[in-house]
């Protein structure tokens, strides 16, 4: 493998590393966290715990009768990312791609009823990472050779795996089980 080659795998790993940090980092500062051994899980607040994600879902989609097809930006209110996207899709995007990923619903990153409202900082996290796993697939996996993919991909999943928190750690492997007393070798 040329060193250019290699020198770049690691300055994506070492990129994306630290945007994981940092995206960790920010929403510990902004949620609440539940420490139970090693693993750390965050802790919903009382607006994602009581939102009815699928009665909002349904309600948007109410609203938006007719306008399924036009571009999201022309629907919804302060679209910044996914611009050209229709807006149906964009509520499917939102609702498997982003919540799915994180295990998360929708008063994660929004204000309910003020959707278009930037006062959660994991709205800005979520944004940023768009625009870094956009920078993964379109700039670096492409310049790495003998991907066994023509188009490698990642995406929230990659990293989150349905939960807020990027899986950092390995999880722990199981202890070894002792031999059976027939698979024993002799003295």
């Amino acid at each position: 493998m040329k060193k250019q080659t290699i020198g770049t795998i690691r300055l994506v790993s070492l990129v994306a590393l630290g945007l994981v940090f940092l995206s960790v980092k920010l929403l510990s500062a902004s949620t609440s966290v539940d420490v139970k051994e090693q693993n750390t899980q965050i802790v919903p607040s009382q607006d994602e715990q009581s939102f009815d994600q699928p009665q909002a879902l349904d309600n948007l989609r109410k609203r938006i009768a007719g306008q399924e097809n036009k571009p999201a930006e022309e629907v919804f209110k302060n679209i910044r990312m996914l611009k050209g996207m229709p807006a149906a899709r964009l509520l499917k995007v939102m609702e498997l791609g982003y919540a799915r990923s994180l295990g998360v619903n929708c008063a994660h990153c929004h204000v309910v009823g003020g959707w278009e409202k930037d006062d959660k900082p994991t709205k800005q996290i979520a944004r940023d990472m768009v625009m870094m796993a956009a920078a993964i697939n379109n700039e670096y996996l492409k310049k790495i050779k003998n991907l066994k993919s023509e188009t490698p991909i990642i995406n929230c999943t990659t990293c989150h795996r349905g939960q807020t928190k990027p899986a950092l750690n390995l999880p722990e492997s199981p202890p070894k089980q002792p031999a059976a007393p027939s698979e024993r070798l002799p003295l």
